[in-house]
Order: structure tokens, then sequence, then C-alpha cells
């Protein structure tokens, strides 16, 4: 159960991601949206997953501004990951951009909505209305195929 004053600060948090977000689409879209993803990134928690899996991996969509952050990859890559149902940056080793990967990936085994296939978590799962906001944040935003 969450406390009267936990669910406070909540509100403020999410008041100020819809001010940011409104302010965005008038002025510097990137900036702001770059400030929202920093705030979400912050409050995603996180996990150790399991060496050489990648069960949660595959076709995905992120926000212009993540990818932005992302390798150019060929259209032939992404043919080819699209083929086999898997991420374009998904490589031998696991995720070749882990450090800058999307909100949608960070969010896999924090949520009971995107259970980690092999049942690692963190120690807290993520606040229910900052996953909402994130994905509103991605219903609002345009977004692209990786």
């Amino acid at each position: 159960m969450i406390s009267n004053g936990a669910k406070s600060m909540l509100d403020g948090f999410d008041a100020v991601i819809k001010s940011i977000m409104d302010e965005a689409s008038n002025q510097h879209p990137a900036l702001d949206h770059r400030q929202v993803i920093r705030f979400f990134r912050k409050s995603i928690p996180s996990f150790v997953c399991e060496l050489g899996c990648h069960d949660c991996c595959g076709p995905v969509t992120a926000s212009s501004e993540e990818v932005s952050r992302l390798p150019q990859k060929t259209e032939a890559a992404h043919v080819e990951a699209l083929t086999n149902y898997n991420c374009v940056y998904l490589g031998v080793n696991g995720c070749q951009v882990y450090e800058e990967r999307p909100l949608i990936c960070r969010l896999f085994g924090t949520t009971p909505r995107l259970l980690c296939p092999k049942g690692k978590a963190p120690a807290v799962m993520i606040d229910i209305k900052i996953e909402a906001d994130i994905h509103r944040f991605m219903a609002e935003t345009r977004q692209v195929l990786l």
C-alpha cells in the first residue's frame, strides 16, 4: 500500500511530467523530451539480467529522441533483424546499446505487465503511476520501429 505522502509526491511528479510535455509541444521538443526520458530512466528500477539471456529482446519502438542516440543501422540489418523477430541492436553478446536502450526495453522485468521470462526482477517493481506516465509518453510521441 502506498502512503499518502508518497502518493502526493507521485502526483507532483505526474504534474511535472505533464508540464514538461505540454511545454515541449510549444517550444523545443527534443530538449524537453530528453528531460522527460532522463527522468523516466532514473525512475525505472534496475536489476541484473541472466547472463546471455535475451528472451525479452525483439522488435520494439522507441521515440525519435531515443533513436537519435543510437548508432544507425543499415536497411539490410533492419530487414534481417525483423525477419528473425529480433531487435536490430541484439548482438551475439546481447544488447549492443544497453546503456542507451529505449524506455520500453528498460521496463521489461520491472512491471507485472512485462515480466521477465526468467523470473528476474528488481527488489521493488516500478511505481504504477510512473509506468502509466511512460506509456502515455510513448503514445504521445512519434515512435520508430527498431
